[in-house]
C-alpha cells in the first residue's frame, strides 16, 4: 500500500466516522470509519518503514567520480 492509498483510507474513514449520520441495521458506519482510519495509519507507517531506509541508503552511498581526459595529437608538422 502506498502513501496515496493510505491517505485515501484515512480520509474516507474520517468522513464515515465523523460526517456521516446514516443508520444501517446490523452495521455501524462510525466503527467502519475508525477501522479505515486505523488501517490507513498502519499503512502509512509501514510504507515509511519499508521505503524510508532504501531511499536513505541510496542517497548516502558514496558517489563515484568519472573523469575524462582528452589528449589531442596532431602528429608531425606538415612540410
Amino acid at each position: 500500500m502506498g502513501i496515496g492509498a493510505s491517505i485515501l483510507l484515512i480520509a474516507v474513514g474520517a468522513i464515515l466516522a465523523f460526517a456521516v449520520d446514516f443508520n444501517i441495521s446490523g452495521l455501524d458506519i462510525h466503527v467502519i470509519g475508525w477501522i479505515l482510519i486505523v488501517v490507513g495509519v498502519i499503512g502509512l507507517i509501514m510504507t515509511a518503514l519499508i521505503w524510508g531506509p532504501r531511499r536513505r541508503r541510496a542517497a548516502a552511498a558514496p558517489t563515484t567520480r568519472v573523469e575524462e581526459r582528452r589528449v589531442y595529437d596532431d602528429g608531425p608538422p606538415a612540410v
